[in-house]
């Protein structure tokens, strides 16, 4: 079940305004610049706005990888090229909408996937990805 909130709960953690260098940081570079809230960054329709955690491998081409975090919001109108989350068949999916020869399909970024003819039964658009969120570190 999908739960929208209204207004999050801001979460303003340190920034800091030193850039990281892969190597060692200096010790005079730790001057915090302000406090920072992902939520400014991430959701610009609150209401709108929900999270799915991506599965498989179908988007790799389009840098959304398995476990990958989803933004999605509700509250942008669809244009060919946006990624989307979609209901085929009462499945979701993650696709690219593209409108081909006057048609509408759903585009894997994996050439071992299908590409999905949207027909006028069992496809709706619940929403366009606006960000995704992948853990590097392997924790």
């Amino acid at each position: 079940m999908l739960r929208f909130v209204d207004h999050p709960t801001p979460l303003e953690l340190p920034l800091f305004t030193s850039t990281v260098p892969a190597g060692f940081p200096s010790p005079a570079d730790d001057h915090i610049e302000g406090k920072l809230d992902l939520n400014e960054h991430l959701v610009r329709r609150p209401a709108a706005t929900f999270f799915v955690r991506a599965a498989g491998e179908s988007m790799r081409g389009a840098g959304i990888f398995d476990g990958d975090l989803l933004v999605i919001d509700r509250g942008i109108t669809p244009q060919p090229d946006d990624i989307v989350i979609a209901v085929v068949h009462g499945e979701l999916t993650v696709k690219r909408l593209q409108r081909v020869n006057g048609a509408w399909q759903l585009a894997a970024e994996n050439p071992n996937f299908p590409t999905l003819r949207i027909r006028d039964d069992g496809c709706e658009i619940w929403g366009v990805v606006t960000h995704s969120i992948r853990r590097h570190c392997g924790r």
